[in-house]
Parts: structure tokens; C-alpha cells; sequence
């Protein structure tokens, strides 16, 4: 096991801090594209605006386990259905966590000493017009007694895929990854394109992205602002692609193949998602949990 930094309540507090943070800015930046979409066949419906629901984590015992927000806007212009979740849980693992944990991070006595805490943002967003992508973000930290780690990611999911898009989507993340380390795109980039693959369709889920787990290199300042850049990121990845497609006009035919492909994006999050299976087995609110469902999907 890696030698690494002391965390404690400040590193902590500054997780949670720059998540909250995020949140508020990615809901900033959303609300202003429904403001500005003028054109289109919703221009009609008014902007859609985000709606916050506080969460709550039961311990095993019934104690206090933290919590969260939900932000989610739903029928808006442009959104569809959006979520932006944060949320901040603490408590004891239960053994299948603990068996999960202890296998892809070799950290001892956690059947002794399962006490965690981890701080993170979710976001999925399903958009009205089939030519606009829809997206996934997530950051989090995790700690428990003997170690801590950062994961998270992006991946771009359009119905169809354009070319020179997922080339500019790539390219934002190749250079907040390389701001860090050289070798980390080409590794989590890798690592997305085999984690975002729905295994019994034998298709990838989207276009890809990054995605990387269990990430500790010793120095938590490090990993952190690491962590920070990838969120940062996510916004100039994403809206200019979306801006430039939000106008274009779209078929029943596209509309069909977008609800399909919606059923498979929800089979991957319901089969394979680490956050989905974590947050179940953990007691958090099963409506925060499946914030990532699509609003209206289709199985032929």
C-alpha cells in the first residue's frame, strides 16, 4: 500500500466544499442554455429551472449517515431531465461493500475498522433534441481509516456519433489530464473505454471519456486539484458541443432511436455503475441514487 498524506476534517471539509461549489456553477451554466433557447419546437415552455430536494442516509442502526442534495430540472427547453446530485454520507460499511473495496484497493482490516466517509457530484443529463449528446459527470473522494482515494470521469453519449465533436470532447480532457501527468489520458481513457462498455450488448455505451477509481498517488493536494480540473473541465467539453446542435431539427425516427438508445444507457447504470451499486448497498436514497434514469426510454 501507497505511503500517503495525513487526511483529516480540513481535507474533508474542502472536498465537500469544492463539490457544493460545482454543483452551483454547472446549475448555473444549464439554467442560462434554457434561458437562451429561443428557437425549437419546446421554445414555447417556459426555462426550465432546477428543483433541490435535501437527502438523508440512514446508518445500519438508524443513525445519522449524511446526506446530500438532489438538483434536478426536468421538461425544460433544451433538458429534457437533468440531475446534479452532491452529497456527503458517512458510517460503517456493510460487508459486501467492505469485500468490493478490499479487492480493488488491497486496504486491510476493513471487516475491523469500516468506518468511511466520501463526498462527491453525480450529474446526468438527457436532452430534449436526439442531436444533442447526452452526458455523464462524476467526482468523489474517499476515506476511510487506513486510505483515501479520488475517482470519477465524463463520457459523451450522443445518439449518433459526430466525428468532430467527440475529437473536441477528447481533446478538453487530454489537456486537463496532461496539466498533471502525461501518462493519464491515454490510462483513463482506456480505463472508460472498458468500464463504459454495456458487456452483454457487446456496443460502448457513448463515445467515451475518462474514468478512473481508486486514485491515490500519496500526495492528496495533488490528487485533489487533479480531481478539481476534471470537473472544471466537464463545462468546456460539453456546452460548446451542445450550442452547436441545439438548433438543428430532428425526425420521429431520430426521436425513436434516441428512446433506445436511452434503454441502454439505463441498462448499464442498472447492471454495471459502481456509484448506482455503492449507493444501494449503502442505504442512500434510492430516488438520489437513480437520478441517472432517463425520463422516457424505449426496449423494441
Amino acid at each position: 500500500m501507497v505511503l500517503v498524506d495525513k487526511v483529516g476534517k480540513k481535507e474533508k471539509e474542502l472536498a465537500s466544499l469544492w463539490f457544493f461549489s460545482l454543483r452551483d456553477n454547472i446549475c448555473s451554466k444549464f439554467e442560462d442554455l434554457e434561458q437562451d433557447q429561443t428557437t425549437g419546437p419546446f421554445k414555447h415552455l417556459p426555462p426550465g429551472k432546477f428543483e433541490r430536494k435535501e437527502t438523508f442516509r440512514n446508518g445500519d442502526g438508524g443513525e445519522d449517515g449524511g446526506g446530500g442534495v438532489m438538483s434536478v430540472m426536468r421538461s425544460g427547453r433544451l433538458f429534457e431531465k437533468v440531475g446534479v446530485n452532491i452529497s456527503t454520507v458517512y458510517g460503517k460499511l456493510g460487508d459486501a461493500a467492505q469485500k468490493s473495496i478490499s479487492a480493488r484497493n488491497n486496504i486491510p482490516n476493513l471487516d475491523k475498522d469500516p468506518r468511511f466517509w466520501a463526498s462527491g457530484i453525480s450529474l446526468v443529463a438527457h436532452m430534449r433534441s436526439p442531436k444533442c449528446p447526452a452526458v455523464h459527470m462524476n467526482t468523489r473522494m474517499f476515506w476511510t481509516a487506513n486510505g483515501w482515494w479520488f475517482g470519477g470521469g465524463t463520457d459523451l453519449n450522443p445518439m449518433v456519433e459526430e466525428v468532430e465533436d467527440t475529437k473536441f470532447f477528447h481533446s478538453i480532457l487530454e489537456e486537463a489530464c496532461t496539466r498533471h501527468n502525461k501518462s493519464y489520458y491515454k490510462k483513463f481513457k482506456e480505463w472508460a473505454d472498458e468500464y463504459f462498455m454495456i458487456k452483454h450488448w457487446r456496443e460502448p455505451r457513448g463515445v467515451g471519456g475518462i474514468f478512473f477509481d481508486d486514485h491515490c498517488t500519496g500526495n492528496w493536494n495533488a490528487d485533489f486539484n487533479f480531481t478539481k480540473d476534471i470537473g472544471k473541465a466537464f463545462l468546456e467539453a460539453y456546452i460548446p458541443i451542445t450550442k452547436k446542435h441545439r438548433d438543428e431539427t430532428w425526425s420521429k425516427e431520430d426521436r425513436e432511436w434516441q428512446l433506445i438508445k436511452r434503454g441502454r444507457y439505463a441498462e448499464f447504470n442498472l447492471v454495471y455503475d459502481r456509484g448506482t451499486q455503492f449507493g444501494l448497498q449503502t442505504g442512500h436514497n434510492p430516488e438520489a441514487v437513480l437520478m441517472s434514469l432517463p425520463p422516457e426510454a424505449k426496449w423494441p
